[in-house]
């Protein structure tokens, strides 16, 4: 007995988001929704949290858009199928069609959404999904970079603040993120997805779902075993968790 494919439905508006869902259990009634994000930070953190087959992704959403998820998504170990949901019919659509990513138009039509489903279909039956040209097309589209702020840190009466480029990584629990930095270390009340939007995701990568690390500060990632790993920074004794889904960002050349 096949498995039952799992998707996500993210759109900051409810009345697509609603739409989507209802066409999906119209065309696809196998297809099982595990979550709908009401913005792209809580798909992300959706995705991480569920693993869906299948993410529908609406592409201007606040905090992290559509595009910004993907990206993320893409460099994961096993990346879901992307597919775009948007109201503007832009230059990128056309690159879109071209196989690499599907997307449908809101108001989302039955006709349209049948034959991306049908693409998923067909997808979903190959043993790896090929996420090279996925990859290749977020690349060439324009990321818009977040401006370096500083980090604030209530140290008593004092606000600390903390240059990006001084952390060495931010690790969460339930209530505070603690911020290592080359001074010390210090606790804040801004949750780990918050951070994601604000720091540059080229610089600060995710290798666990309470872990931001600064790439810049890797000394080396180093296989426990078979399904363990974690990275060491330079000059440090910490050893970092990395999860399954981010070991692919260790691939080595």
């Amino acid at each position: 007995m096949n498995p039952t494919l799992t998707a996500l439905i993210a759109d900051d508006e409810e009345a697509p988001r609603e739409q989507l869902r209802a066409a999906l259990a119209r065309l696809w009634p196998e297809l099982a929704i595990v979550a709908a994000s009401t913005n792209g930070v809580e798909a992300w953190d959706d995705c991480l949290a569920h693993e869906p087959a299948i993410a529908f992704l609406d592409i201007r959403m606040p905090g992290l858009t559509g595009l910004d998820v993907a990206r993320r998504l893409s460099a994961l170990a096993t990346p879901p199928l992307i597919v775009f949901v948007t109201a503007y019919d832009d230059h990128a659509l056309a690159a879109f069609d071209a196989g690499a990513i599907d997307y449908v138009l809101k108001p989302v039509d039955d006709e349209r959404l049948a034959q991306a489903l049908a693409r998923l279909r067909a997808r979903v039956a190959q043993p790896m999904p090929d996420v090279t040209a996925l990859q290749r097309l977020l690349a060439s589209l324009p990321q818009a970079r977040p401006a370096a702020r500083p980090i604030q840190a209530s140290v008593g009466r004092e606000v600390q603040l903390i240059q990006p480029e001084d952390v060495l990584f931010f690790e969460a629990d339930q209530r505070y993120t603690r911020v290592v930095h080359q001074g010390g270390d210090a606790l804040i009340r801004t949750p780990l997805r918050e951070l994601l939007t604000q720091l540059d995701p080229d610089q600060f990568w995710q290798i666990h779902r309470s872990v931001l690390v600064n790439s810049r500060c890797i000394a080396k990632a180093i296989r426990v075993d078979e399904g363990t790993m974690v990275v060491t920074l330079r000059g440090r004794e910490e050893r970092l968790p990395v999860s399954r889904q981010f070991q692919a960002l260790f691939k080595g050349q």
